[in-house]
Parts: C-alpha cells; sequence; structure tokens
C-alpha cells in the first residue's frame, strides 16, 4: 500500500488507542515539526475518499498550533495586519520624496553628519576599511584555507545586484551626503538597491560562524549593524536595500553551498569541493 507523508500543523493521533496525544517523548521533550508526521493511507482524501484535513481539526488542534507553533502564527496576524495597513495607506504623489522609516528615524543623525562634513569623512572612512575588511576575508578563506564557498557566494550576490540595480535604478535621496573617501571611492555613481555592503557583511559573518569565529561574527554583525545605521543618515540606502541586503546574504551563501554540494557529487571528489582543482572544471 502505498503512502504519502507530510509535516501538519495540528496535533497528532496516538496509535495506540486513536486519541490525541499531548506530543511529549518518554523523555519529555516536544517532537519537532518535521517529526510531527501523519500518513497518508489511500483512501485519504487526495485520493478521491475521506475528509478534508481541515474538516478533521478540533479546538484542542487551534489551541496546540497556538502553543507550539506561535512563530507561523505570529506571521500570520502579520498577513492581516499588512493587508489591511496597504489596503487603506495614501499612496506617495508620483513627484514627492519617497517616504523610509529609517530616514525618519536618522534624521537627527542625517543633521548632525550635514552641519559635521569632518566627521561624515571619519565615518566613511571607517566604514571603507570595514569594507576591506570584508572583501579581504572573503578572498582570504579561498586563496589561503582553500574553502571557495563565501567567495562563490560573493560573485553571486553582487553579480544579481548589478542586475537588479540597473534594471530598477532609484533615485537619490535630496538629503545624501557623499564622501571622497566613501567606499565606492572618488564620489562614483554606484547601485541603490541593494545593499552590497551589509550582504557582504552578511556572507562573512555567516561563514565565520560555520567555522566556529564566534567572536569574530559578533563583531561583523555589530560592525553591520553601526554600518547600515550610518548608511541611512548619510542617505546612501534606502531601508529596504539594507533589510535585502541581510536576506541576498543569506540567500546566495545556501546557494553557493549548494553549488559547492551540487560539484562535489558530480565529479565524486574524495577531498571535498575545490574551485582551483581541474577535476571540479571539467567532466
Amino acid at each position: 500500500m502505498s503512502t504519502e507523508t507530510g509535516v501538519p500543523l495540528r496535533r497528532r493521533s496516538n496509535s495506540l488507542n486513536g486519541h490525541h496525544s499531548n506530543d511529549v517523548a518518554f523523555d519529555g521533550t516536544v517532537p519537532s515539526m518535521e517529526n510531527n508526521i501523519v500518513k497518508k493511507t489511500d483512501d485519504g482524501y487526495a485520493n478521491g475518499g475521506g475528509k478534508a484535513s481541515f474538516m478533521t481539526w478540533t479546538a484542542r488542534d487551534a489551541i496546540y498550533v497556538a502553543r507550539v507553533h506561535w512563530i507561523p502564527c505570529v506571521f500570520a496576524v502579520g498577513v492581516l495586519f499588512f493587508m489591511g495597513v496597504e489596503y487603506t495607506l495614501q499612496m506617495i504623489p508620483a513627484r514627492s520624496e519617497p517616504f523610509d522609516v529609517g530616514f525618519v528615524a536618522t534624521r537627527s543623525l542625517n543633521s548632525v553628519l550635514a552641519n559635521s562634513p569632518g566627521l561624515n569623512t571619519v565615518l566613511a572612512a571607517l566604514n571603507t576599511v570595514f569594507v576591506g575588511m570584508q572583501t579581504t576575508y572573503i578572498v582570504w578563506t579561498w586563496l589561503m584555507e582553500g574553502r571557495p564557498r563565501a567567495t562563490i557566494s560573493a560573485c553571486f550576490m553582487f553579480t544579481c545586484r548589478g542586475i537588479l540595480g540597473y534594471s530598477t535604478q532609484l533615485p537619490l535621496p535630496q538629503e545624501f551626503l557623499g564622501s571622497g573617501v566613501d567606499f565606492p571611492v572618488g564620489n562614483v555613481s554606484f547601485f541603490l538597491f541593494y545593499s552590497g555592503h551589509v550582504a557582504g557583511s552578511m556572507i562573512a559573518s555567516l561563514d565565520m560562524r560555520r567555522m566556529q569565529r564566534l567572536r569574530l561574527a559578533m563583531l561583523f554583525d555589530i560592525l553591520n549593524v553601526l554600518q547600515s545605521i550610518r548608511l541611512l543618515g548619510t542617505r546612501g540606502h534606502y531601508t529596504i536595500d539594507l533589510a535585502v541586503g541581510v536576506g541576498a546574504g543569506i540567500l546566495f551563501d545556501s546557494l553557493a553551498g549548494k553549488y559547492e554540494e551540487m560539484m562535489s557529487k558530480r565529479h565524486n571528489l574524495g577531498n571535498g569541493f575545490s574551485l582551483i582543482s581541474k577535476d571540479s572544471l571539467v567532466n
């Protein structure tokens, strides 16, 4: 008899008595969502028989979901809340400046930096040093440690950033405070969407955590937060650029890991994937 497995949010039934268990194992632990599996046989709804899943839900199931799976519940409430916000929001007129919560929160910092060009230059120089630290670490992991994942991730990330940044070229904020020592150095043009500063820092931090360099990772995370505040204060990026930068760092690090895994399986390398091995470049 064929079976279909799924990962339900609802409580499991005790296979001994047919009643709901409290989902607590004999060692007192609560099973994870992945282990909370229900097998549906051929007479189930998916095969034309039985009841739809929601018709078997009970009040106890609802309580269980709210208690154990509260994180998805919070996001479900968020969906409803922001549906209400989106459908009742007054749109920004075409000729007006974009509204940005980060700009509102850093209005005083923008005023301080506008009145103190020297301070703005110092902070820009420090930020450029931090970008250099990110770049050095990412390249070091490949050239010196033989681990190309962070480098591959950065290549994926910056290429996609270039495509998206060119595809939608956002206007430079009116209160933008540039500096000749800010990266990219020389007051050259740059893409606003999304933040390569933030994404690059995330890629480096994730690699550090994989290698158990936890203090260094924490340092990079703190510096990343500080550079984000500075970028908002100088109007060098919109809030959405920074938020997507965080997501991009996580996404492309994951994709680089999948690429390494795929290439290792494809070429059956006994010592792992190597970006410079000829066996990883040819069939």
